[in-house]
């Protein structure tokens, strides 16, 4: 069976993220830049950063309201990257992982929201990129069933629904729970959630994102059981960021602003609902009038809320766990995704910790920059 991982393509958070991601330097919440470009950082710090010339950024999907999306979108229109010297570019990706992933190591993109484990498989392939943070190492795969199912071993038999491939996590999940693997009758469904309630074609079980499918079915009324598989122990990431590595070698700085930016506006878009509704604006006015804002508000908050429960241990937010990297490579081993070659020392140096690690002081994201 031929697997494909998918972005996710994401410490703190509300409350608890504003204190983190407010500067140690600064008075008061993050707010809109007011003032000239630059102008709180030092002129040798602003110099580096406009030498970095402009900086391509690439979403994982669109103009989705997801986490390391749109704070993104929000560092850009709230005037952060500007306060600190950076020309940031925004680009709507696919969400096609693989043409991502080449556009960032081909220098097309500077900086583009790539899944920890997309990563390991990318440098697995030979596609040099680098990541340089993640929010969580819960992943945003996830399994749905009737609420009749209270047991995965229930599915042992039963048709089971997936948009082309079945996410290792999820496989993983499952296996891990008891479920016969072999005796499941996997089948590819289209993008319309309501398959499941409805049992089309005897489906019992459909995978998809904590932030999709099941706020969908909730809106329409429908009851479904979400199976997440961090709740298994099984390894993923969310929120996580991947660099060209020429580019961060010759603008260190520039890397660290841009991360320094997009956490500030992370802070900002999740501190109240109102910041919650202007960020999503911001990304409908790029979008389009098709822009689903009430969805995408909730695609954020739920997101929000799986980094909030489940914070990287020992790391501020968007510090990448070494630990996840080890099991990440463990996991992929398991599905033949990557070769046994891929050991997890060498997948620990396709992660650089150390831009995070530059921008916090005292546990506190650092605004704006020195």
């Amino acid at each position: 069976m031929q697997h494909r991982l998918i972005k996710t393509g994401l410490a703190a958070l509300a409350a608890a993220a504003l204190a983190v991601a407010v500067a140690a330097c600064s008075s008061g919440s993050p707010q809109a830049s007011a003032g000239k470009a630059g102008a709180d950082i030092s002129s040798k710090r602003c110099a580096e950063n406009k030498a970095a010339g402009k900086i391509t950024y690439l979403s994982g999907y669109q103009f989705q309201s997801s986490a390391s999306i749109l704070e993104y979108i929000a560092a850009s229109q709230l005037g952060y990257f500007k306060d600190l010297c950076l020309d940031v570019q925004l680009k709507p990706g696919s969400g096609d992982t693989a043409q991502n992933t080449k556009l960032l190591a081909s220098g097309q993109a500077t900086v583009a929201a790539v899944a920890e484990q997309d990563l390991i498989q990318a440098r697995a392939n030979g596609i040099d990129i680098e990541g340089i943070s993640s929010y969580s190492n819960a992943g945003l795969d996830i399994l749905m069933t009737n609420s009749d199912i209270t047991d995965l071993t229930q599915l042992d038999g039963k048709v089971v629904g997936h948009k082309g491939y079945v996410p290792a996590a999820v496989e993983a999940m499952m296996v891990k729970a008891g479920v016969t693997w072999d005796s499941l009758k996997l089948v590819k469904e289209g993008y319309d959630p309501t398959v499941l309630p409805r049992k089309q074609g005897g489906l019992e079980a459909l995978t998809g994102f904590i932030s999709n499918e099941p706020n969908q079915l909730k809106a329409a009324g429908d009851k479904v059981t979400v199976w997440q598989p961090v709740k298994y122990g099984v390894p993923s990431s969310l929120g996580a960021m991947a660099v060209n590595p020429a580019f961060a070698k010759a603008h260190p700085t520039a890397v660290e602003d841009i991360l320094r930016a997009a956490l500030h506006a992370y802070a900002y878009c999740s501190s109240s609902d109102a910041h919650v509704t202007q960020c999503v604006g911001y990304a409908a006015a790029l979008s389009g009038a098709t822009y689903d804002k009430k969805l995408n508000a909730t695609i954020w908050k739920t997101e929000t809320q799986v980094v909030k429960d489940n914070p990287t241990p020992g790391q501020p937010l968007g510090g990448v766990d070494p630990a996840n990297v080890t099991k990440l490579v463990d996991m992929l081993h398991e599905f033949k995704i990557v070769p046994a070659s891929v050991t997890s020392d060498e997948a620990a140096g396709w992660f650089d910790n150390s831009y995070i690690t530059a921008i916090y002081s005292g546990g506190k994201l650092v605004w704006p920059a020195p």
